[in-house]
Parts: structure tokens; sequence; C-alpha cells
């Protein structure tokens, strides 16, 4: 159970941190209005509330976090940005997750 508690944190914070940043960018980049990016700016610091409910330790997850913001950048903008990704660019992504999964459920000793 505490495996799925974080997997599911760590998807809930990668789509708080891709999506607020994705609308800030849009309208700082593309001319949305402010509040497209005022909704940004909330969800961006929704995510530095849901990242403290980690049961991880602050290094561990934030390292994490990172591997799995990789993954959902790529999904977030082949959805939403018309972007391809290539073999290489899932080979990388693949690496970065197997990564996240020793760092997070490697055994310790």
């Amino acid at each position: 159970m505490l495996a799925v508690r974080i997997i599911g944190l760590m998807l809930l914070g990668g789509l708080c941190e891709i999506g607020g940043g994705y609308l800030v960018w849009r309208w700082m980049r593309e001319g949305s209005s402010f509040l497209v990016g005022g909704a940004g700016l909330a969800i961006l610091g929704l995510y530095g509330v849901v990242v403290t409910w980690q049961p991880l330790p602050f290094g561990r997850a934030y390292a994490a976090y990172g591997g799995v913001f990789v993954i959902l950048s790529i999904l977030w903008a082949l959805a939403l940005d018309g972007f391809r990704p290539d073999r290489w660019d899932w080979v990388g992504a693949m690496v970065i997750v197997a990564g996240v999964f020793l760092m997070v459920f490697g055994p310790r000793g």
C-alpha cells in the first residue's frame, strides 16, 4: 500500500508541476490571459504542498520526482503540444524510470 501512495503522490505532484508550468508558459510565451498564468502559479504552489505528503526523505523524494517529471513531460508534450518523441527519447525515459524505481524501492543496507 505504501508503494501505491508513493507512486500516486509522484504522479499528482508531477501533474501539478508540469500542468502549472505549462499554463505559465502559455501566459508568458504564447499570450494567454493573466488568469491562465495565475492558475498556473497556483497549481505550481499546490505542487509544493503535494510533495510534503510524500513519506520519502526530502532528498530522495525530490531526486525521484526529477525522473517522474521527465516521463510526464514527454507524455504531456505528446498529448498536448504535438511533440513526437523518437526512440532515443523513449529509451532515455525508460532508463530514467529504472533509476527512479531503484532510488525509491531499492534495497537499503
